[in-house]
């Protein structure tokens, strides 16, 4: 019988005798100047990816889950066919048991006494009822620099900007609001804000005091966003933020 080479190349499954210690890794070249074979290469690079991630896993005390999955057909197909076919019926129901109005047409000679856009528009149409908050400049006599509806376009033009620059100044991995609670309370702020605008785009039909509500308007928004963000802040703790940031750090969602 003839003893076994230690440096045998017979694959070892726990990654010894085939990934090489850290301060004997070796270099670039001298990998392109073995013979072993593309093949060997590749298995020692995924086996040493391998033991690194299991030893940074062993060293860490974040908790594994397992997430249940199913695929998309035939499950996910026929789930939401069936959510969707339930929507359809319930939408043809309605329609014809509770069938439109249709008023008179329209007389094209009289203008109505209230125009509004449709109502998920209502928030771009509030945006140009801010003339309170266009300054009268004294150095040009008390007149205003700018038109009431020039200043309403403005403001849409500044927050349509503002949010299409969120997410590039938010380049985090949060996947919940408590691991974020600034961005999260910045976006209650600005649901609460499309809210209360879109009411002022309709305080013609408001039964109480306009100046309330155009205070309430820039108000309601601000002390949402500083309780979210109170709330979710002290509930990091508690949802053990950290861990969970650790744990997406090592394994991110697919």
């Amino acid at each position: 019988m003839t003893e076994t080479d230690p440096t045998d190349d017979e694959i070892q499954t726990d990654g010894s005798g085939i990934v090489a210690p850290d301060d004997e890794t070796p270099t670039w070249r001298e990998r392109k100047e073995r013979s072993v074979g593309l093949s060997r290469l590749t298995y020692e690079y995924f086996e040493r990816s391998r033991r690194e991630d299991q030893d940074l896993r062993q060293e860490s005390d974040y908790v594994e889950r397992d997430v249940l999955a199913f695929p998309t057909w035939p499950h996910e197909i026929i789930r939401n066919l069936a959510i969707t076919s339930f929507f359809v019926g319930m939408i043809l129901f309605l329609s014809a048991t509770l069938p439109p109005h249709i008023g008179p047409p329209a007389n094209p000679s009289s203008t109505p006494a209230i125009i509004l856009p449709d109502w998920y528009l209502y928030w771009s149409f509030g945006l140009l009822k801010l003339g309170p908050l266009n300054p009268e400049l004294s150095i040009l006599g008390g007149t205003k620099l700018l038109a009431d509806r020039t200043y309403g376009v403005v403001a849409n033009i500044i927050v349509v900007g503002i949010i299409a620059m969120v997410p590039f100044l938010n380049k985090g991995s949060a996947r919940r609001p408590v691991e974020e609670p600034f961005w999260a309370a910045v976006g209650v702020g600005g649901v609460l804000f499309a809210f209360t605008i879109s009411i002022l785009a309709v305080k013609n039909l408001y039964p109480g005091n306009v100046d309330t509500l155009f205070d309430l308007t820039f108000l309601a928004p601000i002390v949402g966003g500083v309780v979210t963000y109170a709330v979710l802040k002290t509930m990091r703790e508690g949802y053990m933020y950290d861990l969970n940031r650790r744990y997406y750090r090592l394994r991110p969602p697919k």
